[in-house]
């Protein structure tokens, strides 16, 4: 089928430049800090970290030394994810070293490679008969998936083929074992993955067996009789999971039903949200409605029910899982880093499959406060879980809560988030814009610069904006070859309130909205500016009264960000304070916390302990005592002690 011309496309990374502010920052450190480290995490030399062993399962699948594999079975996903990150860095700013161990690893897992194309260290090195046997647990497929978006990344940055054309066997291993033929192996991945893999390698190759292959794994998931069933009973109902004696629950795998049935997130978060990027990409490439549909309606399930204030998702710390609509606990949330990371992918797809500001704005919540909360200021340490409430002790003495750690960590047994983040923040750029034919669309309010090609007209867009510390956004075309041109901002559904310039001529904005857009369809010249102004007051969020872990509570954000109260600056016993409904809020930047972040003050009350005399309980009125709250960016907590963090803040009329 064709694909409609309406949809949009990603502006590639290398056309965009990052000039200043937050994410200019980030970037800095992921490549200076977090590359660096993260090599050095994946060859175990980290200390007092969970090693890796990463490089050295591969050296050893290549032959090169000996020994016995070391790791999680989907450990090879973390060199993949280190060098699409690398790709990225190479494509904004390039660095000979680092390409030269870039290729290094290359040439490295070109020698582990199988002569028939097969790659993957657990199963060369430990179970070599077993390959394609345990596709449920076992991450074959993910790992296949990661490493061809790393090559197609590689590929893009450097034009050197050597992992595009180790990746390339592989998917071509992967074709002739898998399909609806009779031959052929009628399952799909357990985690999923490769779905927007083979996307990226069909669009970068030109095959159409990948695309193909993509939908074979979409279309066949969920079937009946069921592969999982199937291949459990094959394998002697084994598990590779030693605490796990039988398959778990078919949902976990989102393999409980056909996807184009399913209406509700279910099953293990990243797994869930891969899936519905997959889906999308086959949709789009296919021009298939009813996938999209699909979409639609697991997107809406899992923004409006199922998604916490800071874009975090998958509440359950058991199966890392969706659980149902409104269960969004504080203190047990698991809102595992890459699914915040995979709803940002998500996001991306739908727009740019129906151009609506909902998707963004879902993105950019995601980004500011799910996403980033993930890794410490200076990039070495990392949270894989993400909660919303944090008590020291009680994580460290409760089961229910042992999955949360009260800082982040060196480096994890399961390190799929911190080499997730890399990559994500190395690549951000192509986050920003996105165009179709005629129109260039202003995703993410960014510092940058972006050069693009529409329909034959060269173009040059300069963005300057110290956002989201402030809703100022100033747009300068630098470059029109051909002058008409539509150019779409889009107006935050946080901001209320909104004015727009262009050459210093007021806009009226209701009159030219669509869905979140603002469509300025204009001829440009050289030198011409578009003046945004983002009204950015405190605001105070309720959550839905179905939330009933946040009845009676409020959090605080303004544009974008979502605060916190921390132990550090507001005492011990967080739960105790009480926000008056009259208080006034003020947000004030500061250059020497936390790298540069608003902070944001008040008066508040926090409940009088001194009147209890060391009594449990007591029937005497409660007493309260003033003092002023201090809330910081949720994504900037523990970056200076160990100590308490609330989001939800308790309401006072």
């Amino acid at each position: 089928m064709i694909k409609d011309p309406v949809y949009l496309e990603a502006v590639p990374l290398k056309n965009v430049k990052l000039n200043y502010g937050l994410f200019y920052i980030k970037n800095e450190v992921v490549r200076k800090e977090v590359i660096p480290y993260q090599w050095k995490a994946l060859n175990n030399e980290i200390a007092d970290a969970d090693p890796s062993n990463a490089i050295e399962n591969f050296r050893i699948a290549a032959g090169e030394t000996g020994g016995e594999f070391v790791g999680m079975v989907f450990q090879d996903s973390d060199v993949a994810k280190w060098l699409e990150a690398v790709a990225y860095q190479l494509t904004t700013n390039p660095d000979e070293e680092l390409e030269k161990l870039a290729d290094s690893v290359i040439d490295l897992i070109e020698k582990a490679q199988q002569p028939d194309g097969y790659l993957n260290t657990y199963y060369t090195i430990k179970e070599p008969d077993h390959k394609w046997t345990n596709l449920a647990e076992c991450h074959e497929l993910y790992c296949a998936g990661h490493m061809i978006e790393a090559a197609v990344a590689y590929y893009q940055a450097s034009k050197k083929r050597k992992l595009l054309d180790v990746v390339i066997r592989f998917a071509d291993l992967i074709a002739k074992k898998f399909g609806r033929e009779e031959d052929k192996i009628k399952g799909y991945p357990g985690h999923q993955e490769i779905e927007m893999a083979l996307i990226k390698l069909y669009k970068t190759t030109g095959n159409k067996k990948y695309r193909e292959l993509a939908k074979y794994f979409i279309d066949e998931r969920g079937k009946e009789p069921n592969y999982f069933d199937l291949e459990w009973e094959k394998r002697g109902k084994t598990s590779h999971w030693p605490d796990q004696e039988e398959i778990v629950d078919l949902a976990y795998f989102q393999a409980h039903k056909p996807v184009r049935e399913q209406a509700t997130a279910v099953g293990h978060a990243v797994r869930a949200m891969y899936m519905y990027c997959g889906m999308a990409d086959v949709a789009k490439e296919t021009g298939d409605k009813q996938l999209l549909e699909a979409c639609k309606r697991l997107w809406n399930n899992v923004t409006k029910k199922q998604m916490y204030i800071t874009g975090g998702i998958g509440s359950s710390g058991h199966l890392e899982s969706f659980t149902f609509d409104y269960d969004l606990p504080n203190d047990t949330a698991y809102t595992e880093t890459c699914a915040a990371i995979a709803l940002i992918f998500f996001a991306q797809r739908m727009f740019h499959l129906d151009p609506k500001a909902e998707y963004i704005d879902i993105m950019e919540r995601a980004l500011y406060n799910g996403v980033l909360s993930g890794i410490s200021e200076d990039g070495q340490k990392f949270f894989y879980v993400n909660p919303l409430e944090v008590r020291p002790g009680v994580c460290q003495q409760r089961h229910d809560h042992k999955h949360v750690k009260p800082v982040r960590q060196k480096w994890f047994g399961c390190a799929c988030c911190p080499p997730n983040l890399a990559r994500l923040l190395a690549s951000i750029g192509q986050y920003i814009y996105s165009y179709n034919q005629d129109s260039v669309f202003v995703n993410l309010y960014i510092d940058s610069t972006v050069d693009l090609e529409l329909n034959n007209n060269e173009m040059s867009l300069k963005q300057e904006t110290n956002y989201p510390w402030d809703g100022n956004v100033k747009l300068t075309i630098l470059k029109a070859k051909k002058p008409h041109f539509v150019l779409a901002l889009r107006i935050p559904s946080w901001c209320k309130q909104a004015k727009l310039k262009v050459n210093g001529e007021k806009i009226n904005i209701a009159e030219l909205i669509d869905n979140g857009y603002v469509y300025l369809n204009s001829s440009w010249t050289a030198r011409d500016t578009v003046e945004l102004s983002l009204n950015m007051p405190v605001e105070r969020v309720s959550a839905n009264p179905q939330v009933r872990e946040n009845i009676g509570k409020v959090a605080i954000q303004r544009g974008p960000v979502v605060y916190c109260l921390e132990e550090v600056d507001n005492g011990s016993n967080l739960p105790a304070i009480y926000l008056p409904d009259s208080t006034e809020l003020k947000a004030a930047y500061r250059s020497d916390l936390l790298g540069g972040v608003t902070m944001i003050r008040g008066q508040a009350v926090k409940l009088d302990e001194s009147a209890w005399s060391g009594r449990l309980y007591s029937t005497e009125n409660l007493r309260y005592k003033p003092i002023e709250i201090t809330a910081v960016p949720y994504f900037s907590w523990n970056n200076r002690q160990a100590g308490e963090m609330l989001v939800w803040i308790n309401k006072m009329n």
